[in-house]
């Protein structure tokens, strides 16, 4: 993947997840419980913190540095994540989505000016762009989706576009079907064309969320975790 294509990846996922969100009032961003406690604007703010975790972070990784354990700095993914909410809960929704806005900017002039060998191949540097970006913003972008259903709200535009943008996950993160394309996927070189099939499981997906069947999602009962290692050494195979 040359960086067109990360930063149109990045580009893909982020609107999605501005995509969740569009049309809701101001009081319907600020109602808690889109994930436990979280409104919108709460899961806004957090998807900022890691963003800016990522433009701390990924210099150093540039430079040769291994960033600091959570677990020993924070005591945790989970209390970092409290931390910083609570640190952001005085902040209004503009505010919120100024630091949103501005944080982002500078992330993908980070990606545009990052040597390209960083960027191809499972490096390090990749690694942590993908979990604290592209890999990130789906999640909470699900939970909004599944909350306005769930509110009875209408669903934002486009729905059945906007379903797994992510770049399929790794060995170790999370297994599908093998050999089978994630949604999203282009066709491998070679092989024949899963446009169709793609197509069919975007729409089944649509149906089931807007009939509410069991297999339509639902809203998250907690905050996602992060599954990453908490340094962004790549581990051994």
């Amino acid at each position: 993947m040359d960086r067109g294509q990360l930063l149109r990846r990045i580009d893909r996922a982020w609107s999605a997840l501005i995509g969740s969100y569009a049309g809701l009032s101001h009081a319907q961003l600020m109602t808690p419980g889109v994930t436990e406690a979280w409104s919108v604007r709460d899961i806004l703010a957090h998807v900022t913190t890691w963003e800016e975790e990522a433009l701390e972070h990924l210099p150093a990784i540039l430079a040769g540095r291994t960033p600091p354990r959570y677990s020993t700095t924070y005591g945790g993914i989970d209390a970092f994540n409290a931390r910083k909410t609570a640190q952001k809960a005085p902040l209004s929704l503009a505010d919120v989505v100024q630091q949103l806005e501005a944080t982002h900017r500078r992330l993908i002039k980070l990606v545009q000016s990052a040597p390209a060998a960083a960027l191809c191949g499972e490096t390090r540097f990749r690694r942590r762009l993908r979990l604290d970006t592209y890999a990130h913003y789906p999640q909470h972008a699900a939970a909004i989706r599944a909350w306005r259903e769930h509110q009875g709200l209408e669903a934002p535009p486009q729905l059945g576009e906007q379903l797994a943008l992510t770049e399929p996950p790794r060995l170790g993160e999370r297994q599908g079907l093998a050999g089978s394309p994630r949604l999203g996927e282009p066709p491998r070189m070679g092989g024949p064309s899963t446009r169709p099939a793609n197509a069919a499981l975007r729409k089944s997906a649509v149906r089931r969320a807007r009939r509410g069947s069991p297999r339509a999602l639902r809203p998250a009962t907690r905050p996602p975790r992060r599954r990453w290692p908490e340094t962004s050494r790549p581990q051994p195979a």
